[in-house]
């Protein structure tokens, strides 16, 4: 939930004010190393994830992987991670 909340809790007023405005989302995410140095932490992350969710989810023949990959590009790795280690062991509780 956290994983939602917070990260939610700086965007909503960014929507609020700006609206969809990718460009200016980018441009402001960017405005500086550091801004920069966590955008691309959390871009690498992310295709990471995607990479692991697709591996480990096929090995375990587990359905609905886009579930937790649509997560992650709606909030980010804070609820695309959790939502698939929750998935994966409730399929192997399901499984046992």
């Amino acid at each position: 939930m956290l994983g939602t909340v917070l990260p939610y809790s700086q965007f909503i007023p960014f929507l609020r004010e700006h609206g969809l405005d990718a460009r200016l989302f980018l441009e402001q995410l960017f405005a500086t190393r550091i801004g920069g140095f966590f955008g691309l932490d959390v871009i690498v992350s992310s295709v990471v994830l995607w990479v692991f969710v697709s591996t480990e989810g096929r090995r375990l023949g587990m359905r609905h992987l886009w579930v937790p990959m649509a997560a992650t590009l709606a909030v980010g790795v804070s609820l695309g991670l959790p939502l698939f280690l929750y998935l994966r062991e409730r399929r192997h509780v399901i499984a046992d």
